[in-house]
């Protein structure tokens, strides 16, 4: 459209408007970088279509591209802020795991509870009961969960089917809610989750060998990242590093769940391979996470989960200041899943990362927008409000950045706007 073309909406007299603009274009926001992009104060967003084209401060506002069809949206007092990016989260599930929480609430483990046959493996069974229609059901229910709290680009990772058919079903399921509702919906390939009863007798390293020769073929065009969950029960370091390896090959990206509670190297493996994000990082020391850095030249993405210690009631937190000192971008999910966070509410997870993990308004803001889109692959489109990326923008009925991780678990939401349209 012509750049005199009259804009298709408005928000305006914002407060403050939070635009992540000013970074690196070829790098996510990482040290002072993550508090250093600006705030317009009193100013205004405007869109043409489904794209942001102009944003400023109210008194630089082209009044000659307002027309009778432009929609105002009236900001005062208001933030006004990039959308919500959830870049981990497992939405495509059958059933639940309320009765485990009342076994954590007794003192068994996640890691008891996992071994006994629970945990993961209780959501598999589950999850293959269920049929696709129920599981898009539950999908899309949880994505309007998310909308109402300001999520419009979203990771949804498998890994709850463990076996050919059920696993490429919930990347379909994934994809199909996607279509049929507004929020952005990219899926990740987690058959690499734990290992099924199916292999229990031929070990991690059979089962890996599976999934690289009847599955990832599958999913070319379907999933863009690999993921995979290096832990004590789960999968050792070196088969880690092994599908990772020939993930690689096969041309997808790549992402683990690694050092959650234990420290098994499995972060820094995983940077050293070139990938996009390390997720979890609850054990990561400092050190390694300045090696990360380094070795990744800033690229590979933190993905800090504060909500799920908090859940699990463990009292180690990743080292969310010592890593943003060190010049690890880091990123803030919920890691919504039924079994060590069923919470939608990444607001309460910001507040959770400054309160437990050194994170200041102003880098908890960024790292749920701009480097949560930088962690799957989306910074292109979302994360930030500059002109040529989708007009997904939020209005909240706060008045400033520093109220938002203030107001503990209350959603601040006002206003939704995805691609445009409010």
């Amino acid at each position: 459209m012509p750049d005199s073309a009259p804009y298709s909406l408005l928000i305006q007299h914002a407060a403050q408007v939070l635009t992540l603009a000013g970074a690196a274009p070829d790098r996510p926001l990482a040290g002072p970088a993550l508090s250093g992009w600006t705030i317009i104060e009193r100013g205004y967003v405007a869109c043409l279509g489904d794209k942001i084209v102009a944003v400023g401060a109210m008194n630089e506002l082209n009044l000659a591209r307002l027309g009778p069809e432009t929609r105002l949206i009236d900001a005062t007092g208001c933030v006004v802020m990039p959308g919500l990016v959830e870049c981990h989260t497992h939405l495509v599930f059958g059933g639940n795991r309320a009765d485990e929480f009342e076994r954590k609430l007794r003192g068994e483990s996640y890691l008891d509870i996992l071994a006994s046959g629970g945990g993961i493996l209780s959501t598999v069974r589950a999850t293959r009961a269920a049929s696709e229609a129920e599981l898009l059901e539950n999908a899309l229910h949880h994505l309007e969960g998310f909308r109402r709290y300001g999520i419009t680009t979203l990771e949804a990772k498998s890994g709850y089917g463990l076996d050919r058919d059920t696993e490429l079903r919930l990347v379909r399921v994934a994809r199909e809610a996607g279509h049929r509702q507004p929020v952005r919906v990219v899926p990740t390939f987690l058959g690499a989750h734990v290992v099924p009863p199916e292999f229990k007798e031929a070990g991690p390293r059979a089962y890996i060998d599976f999934l690289l020769r009847e599955v990832l073929s599958d999913l070319k065009g379907e999933a863009a990242f690999v993921d995979i969950f290096c832990e004590q029960g789960a999968f050792p370091l070196d088969v880690a590093r092994y599908y990772l390896e020939q993930a690689h090959k096969m041309g997808f990206g790549l992402k683990i769940h690694a050092e959650q509670l234990h420290d098994l190297g499995g972060c820094e493996m995983a940077a050293e391979l070139g990938a996009t994000s390390v997720d979890h990082c609850d054990y990561l020391t400092p050190a390694a996470a300045a090696r990360i850095a380094k070795l990744s030249q800033g690229r590979t993405v933190a993905v800090l989960l504060p909500l799920v210690p908090l859940f699990l009631r463990q009292e180690k937190y990743a080292a969310g200041r010592e890593f943003i000192d060190n010049g690890l971008p880091v990123a803030v999910s919920t890691d919504f899943n039924p079994g060590s966070c069923p919470s939608k509410n990444l607001w309460l997870a910001l507040s959770v990362a400054c309160l437990k993990m050194g994170l200041t308004p102003k880098e908890a803001v960024a790292a749920a927008t701009l480097n949560a889109a930088w962690a799957i692959g989306q910074q292109h489109d979302c994360g930030s409000l500059e002109p040529g990326k989708r007009a997904d923008v939020l209005v909240l009925n706060v008045g400033s950045v520093a109220e938002i991780p203030y107001w503990l678990g209350e959603n601040p939401m006002r206003d939704v706007v995805i691609g445009g349209q409010h």
